[in-house]
């Protein structure tokens, strides 16, 4: 057997070795995808980077690979690291609050009650407030549960300064997610509430299951009207929603949908798709509204997205 024949028995070369990275590459596609995603909070750049990483996957001797599926996820990480550096150019300029680019997933997803939570609309918020390293440590080890070694070739660093960041990253999230675990049946019991109050003009039924500190962010990019500030209060929070209702005509939907991870509201305005509602609850009242409404982030809230681990 010549170098060339060993080359492809292992993977390394010919039509064989593309075929078995392309095999390794679909296997752990979702996976992918839901790394990039995680560090990246929009489905449009993953993707961009999962382009990347097969370029580059395809260019390995997977001979000389131990673990495929560890070294794709260190392609991936590595490239949405630097695809970071540009999506922090692009916020500076970035019109209003900027949020995460929601995704239509699977009912299945809510079983994995880690994975949904960290997929959410508001972890992923408090995720931006991390450093590039903090945000990919944080992801890889909390989430995917790798080792500080592995970790620590993803993203350049050695494992001793790797632990360091994980214990910083941890406290500053411990810091800031949401308070506890909440269920898809309780996330859903105040949607339906939140429906409808606003669409019988219910002043006070929705007053009652907003948190007194509730806060509406949304995220219309400059494309679509939308709020350019935080509004807090529960007060503030229903004049909001019922005076906005009310300017618009009787074309406009309400409809359940499974986002991120948890129930939401997909609003439509006739047949036209006006944003996605994502909500945080916390002991049973609303505590926070996440509307988006830009245009350009919801290409993937009418198809189920898989995310995995």
């Amino acid at each position: 057997m010549d170098e060339h024949d060993k080359r492809d028995e292992h993977g390394g070369g010919g039509e064989r070795g593309v075929d078995i990275a392309t095999e390794t590459f679909i296997t752990h596609r979702n996976l992918l995808f839901t790394v990039a995603y995680e560090l990246l909070g929009s489905a449009a750049d993953a993707e961009d980077v999962l382009q990347e990483t097969w370029m580059r996957w395809t260019k390995v001797d997977l001979g000389t690979v131990r673990d495929r599926r560890a070294y794709l996820v260190r392609i991936t990480t590595r490239q949405a690291l630097s695809r970071l550096r540009t999506l922090g150019r692009r916020k500076e300029t970035y019109v209003g609050p900027w949020l995460p680019e929601p995704l239509l997933t699977t009912p299945d997803l809510a079983e994995d009650v880690e994975l949904a939570e960290n997929v959410s609309m508001a972890m992923l918020l408090v995720l931006e407030t991390l450093t590039p390293p903090e945000r990919a440590v944080f992801v890889l080890r909390e989430v995917f549960d790798f080792g500080y070694h592995e970790i620590a070739r993803a993203v350049d660093k050695s494992p001793a300064a790797v632990r360091q960041i994980a214990h910083r990253a941890r406290a500053h999230v411990a810091a800031r997610r949401p308070r506890g675990a909440t269920s898809p049946d309780e996330t859903r019991d105040a949607l339906e509430a939140f429906q409808r109050a606003v669409e019988t003009g219910d002043v006070q039924g929705l007053i009652d299951i907003l948190a007194p500190d509730v806060v509406v962010i949304g995220d219309g990019g400059g494309l679509k009207q939308a709020v350019l500030r935080p509004v807090v209060g529960a007060d503030k929070v229903a004049r909001l929603f019922l005076s906005g209702i009310a300017r618009i005509d009787a074309g406009l939907s309400m409809e359940p949908v499974q986002v991120n991870g948890a129930p939401a509201l997909l609003l439509r305005l006739g047949d036209e798709i006006d944003g996605i509602l994502a909500v945080r609850v916390d002991d049973g009242l609303v505590a926070g509204f996440y509307y988006v409404r830009n245009p350009e982030k919801l290409s993937r809230v009418e198809q189920e997205t898989m995310v995995s681990r």
